[in-house]
């Protein structure tokens, strides 16, 4: 017999970030982007020309989408992107670690995923509609060198 809350469902989930303690700073509705994929190099053999050889080649991490309703107060999360995509890079980008947690109805994590050295690439809002009955949704978009899925139990 499978498990209670199985297969998880996705709509329940914390994420956090290092050093940012706030719970608004991490109350997001949408995660994107957990993907990775191994970029290969054809090579063709010398003096062979009926077949080529795939090699692997280096890791390539998504960008992390994150999507909320818009914050107009300022936040510990905020002052990061700004530093960060508003700087004139004369002081070194402070990255962070991300945590990401799938939990099952009971509140229980049942996956979990690090985020390491994490920075923002992209703040966006959504367009304002005078026709359209919709929240300002803002975007954060994070670039990382690699996320691990780490063990529950």
């Amino acid at each position: 017999m499978p498990d209670k809350g199985y297969p998880p469902v996705s709509f329940y989930f914390t994420l956090s970030f290092e050093a940012i303690k706030t719970t608004a700073d991490a109350a997001f509705q949408e995660v994107s982007g957990l993907a990775v994929e191994r970029e290969t190099e054809t090579i063709g053999e010398g003096g062979q020309n009926l077949y080529k050889y795939t090699v692997p080649t280096v890791a390539k991490y998504s960008n992390l989408v994150l999507k909320r309703g818009l914050l107009i107060e300022g936040s510990a999360l905020a002052a990061w992107v700004r530093t960060t995509i508003g700087s004139d890079l004369s002081e070194p980008i402070v990255p962070k670690q991300v945590f990401l947690s799938l939990l099952n109805p009971e509140g229980d994590t049942l996956a979990f995923w690090s985020f390491d050295n994490a920075w923002p690439v992209k703040w966006s809002v959504s367009d304002f509609k005078a026709e359209e009955n919709a929240l300002a949704i803002e975007t954060l978009e994070l670039t990382y060198t690699r996320f691990q899925q780490q063990r529950v139990r």
